[in-house]
């Protein structure tokens, strides 16, 4: 993973006024609301799914293109689905500038998922939820991984789940983090004294 990630140029996918911090252990802002996962978030989401080059991937939230092009190194086809037109056009761009074809670029909201070309071998979520969409589980085939980080700030956990049958699916929680929310997702009951 770190040698796909060494040879993949971040600054190429950043905006341009922050190339010079594309490596930084930062979420750089993309606009619209949006911004990038932090580069040692990205890898460990990388090592933590065991992309096979056989997988079918959906990437739930595009953004700059970045994680895109990664997981389309090491899986045969991949999926992403991005709220915000205009990000999903310069990804198209940014991945088709770096002859990457085997990736699909949607518009749209998947917090629920992308049934459209499920079941999926795997799932990441680049911005976090603070419940989980049961509906991103059912859209995995077996032994089919979803990445994923639930929970609010300050505490936020990554998981990694598996299916293992056909209502069965391990849970592995894998780090804490702090990523910006998903658009659209579900929140939990405010809690009323």
């Amino acid at each position: 993973v770190l040698d796909l990630v060494s040879q993949m140029p971040r600054e190429d996918f950043v905006p341009e006024e922050y190339r010079n911090l594309a490596y930084s252990d930062i979420h750089i802002p993309l606009g619209y609301g949006q911004t990038m996962l932090k580069p040692i978030q990205e890898a460990r989401f990388l090592q933590a799914l065991e992309i096979q080059p056989s997988d079918k991937v959906l990437e739930i939230g595009t953004g700059s293109g970045y994680m895109t092009a990664l997981l389309a190194k090491l899986a045969d086809r991949v999926i992403s689905v991005e709220i915000v037109p205009e990000l999903a056009q310069l990804a198209k761009a940014k991945l088709e500038a770096h002859g990457i074809s085997n990736v699909i670029v949607e518009t749209g909201d998947a917090a629920n998922g992308w049934e459209q070309n499920a079941p999926y071998d795997v799932i990441v979520v680049t911005g976090s939820m603070p419940l989980m969409a049961e509906s991103l589980k059912n859209q995995l085939n077996t032994n089919g991984r979803l990445c994923i980080t639930i929970g609010q700030e300050p505490v936020m956990t990554v998981y990694l789940f598996t299916r293992i049958g056909e209502n069965q699916w391990s849970e592995e929680a894998l780090f804490e983090t702090v990523i910006p929310s998903l658009q659209n997702v579900q929140q939990p009951d405010a809690f009323v004294f």
